[in-house]
């Protein structure tokens, strides 16, 4: 049997163990709660950003996991144009955390960043082993991501200080449910040694 094309045609030039995935992160936040998710959001866009930093320089790939927001056209870029122009209450966070030309994007249609997505093909032909998880909401889409993650054996990351949801009671219980179920490292992102996370 013929070996597997390594490297998916040239588009996924980058080989890696540890990968950092971004979800959510480039939103709009124009819905009701929408004020209030960014109370706990904009805080949690300034670590990410310093997180994604650290990540570069280590070589970690980064993937933007987004929701196509219910728009089978949907396209990465004209939401990224959208966050970032059009005065929209999420503008600060798309500021903070706008995606570089050499990151990735995968574009989800349900809560889970693996469900009917390419995620799962993009960290194989990464070689990826450990996934660290950040964006919001902690409650819903990370942790619906976290769980499937879980399920493929990946090694979880998810920093504390990397998420956000509604409120903080939300927040720290999906934060240790992913601790105690999914067996995620939750420690803040500057105790984080990227270069020695293993599964």
């Amino acid at each position: 049997m013929p070996a597997k094309n390594e490297d998916l045609h040239g588009n996924a030039p980058d080989k890696s163990d540890v990968a950092l995935l971004l979800i959510d992160v480039i939103n709009d936040l124009e819905f009701e709660e929408g004020d209030q998710l960014l109370k706990y959001a904009l805080p949690m866009a300034r670590q990410i950003a310093k997180l994604k930093a650290r990540a570069k320089e280590g070589g970690i790939p980064v993937i933007y996991v987004n929701d196509n927001f219910g728009r089978w056209r949907s396209d990465f870029n004209a939401q990224v144009e959208h966050c970032l122009k059009d005065g929209v209450r999420g503008q600060p966070i798309g500021e903070l955390l706008k995606p570089g030309k050499d990151d990735y994007f995968v574009l989800k249609p349900k809560h889970s960043g693996f469900y009917s997505t390419t995620l799962d093909t993009l960290l194989e032909y990464l070689g990826t082993k450990t996934v660290i998880l950040t964006g919001m909401a902690a409650n819903i889409c990370v942790l619906f991501t976290a769980n499937d993650a879980y399920v493929r054996d990946f090694h979880l990351v998810v920093p504390c200080d990397c998420v956000a949801s509604n409120t903080e009671a939300e927040n720290q219980y999906a934060l240790e449910q992913m601790r105690k179920i999914l067996k995620a490292d939750t420690r803040r992102a500057e105790e984080l040694a990227l270069d020695n996370l293993t599964g």
